[in-house]
């Protein structure tokens, strides 16, 4: 299998960028990603368990990969929830998956996000972690309309090495995420 363009790009590229903006000694110092966590919660499968079924297609078709039923660790009554009831679903990705997903993430599906200006800044954790959120799975391409049932929002959590903010804002910056100016 060949090696993917981004990681190829952050080999060559990032790692020289990086290694002279922060003055790394150690190549082992320099961010990397780890994993990529993509997350949709599902609060209206407890009246339709369809839903589960036609949520876990479309993410598996996102990522490549079979998402995990996440399911609820005790009952809440406020929200009519019982111990064990499906309420969202998963995917971690990994090595040349994560930087398949990225790279389609940052060049195609990014792009097509209506009224568009920019990802925030606030989606960062202060342990070198980035957060995104998506209002709808139709900017990804492999989604189709027809057979959807509803715009669902996910959460994609790009996990990376870096110990501050600023060294991940510069690695994704580097990578290609459109930052706010």
């Amino acid at each position: 299998m060949n090696q993917p363009r981004l990681k190829g790009f952050y080999q060559k590229s990032v790692v020289n960028e990086l290694k002279k903006q922060f003055n790394f000694k150690n190549v082992h110092q320099i961010p990397k990603l780890t994993k990529i966590v993509v997350n949709i919660g599902l609060s209206e499968a407890k009246e339709n368990i369809k839903v589960l079924d036609i949520a876990t297609d479309e993410l598996a078709a996102i990522t490549g990969q079979k998402p995990l039923v996440c399911r609820a660790k005790k009952s809440i009554s406020n929200f009519k929830i019982r111990q064990g009831m499906p309420i969202g679903i998963k995917v971690t990705i990994r090595n040349a998956m994560m930087y398949e997903f990225l790279d389609r993430l940052i060049n195609i599906a990014i792009p097509r996000i209506r009224d568009f200006r920019g990802v925030g800044l606030n989606g960062f954790d202060g342990q070198g972690n980035f957060n995104l959120g998506i209002t709808e799975q139709y900017i990804f391409p492999e989604i189709n309309v027809e057979k959807s049932d509803k715009a669902r929002g996910m959460n994609i959590s790009i996990i990376t090495t870096a110990k501050k903010d600023e060294q991940a804002k510069a690695l994704l910056s580097f990578l290609g995420v459109p930052f706010k100016k």
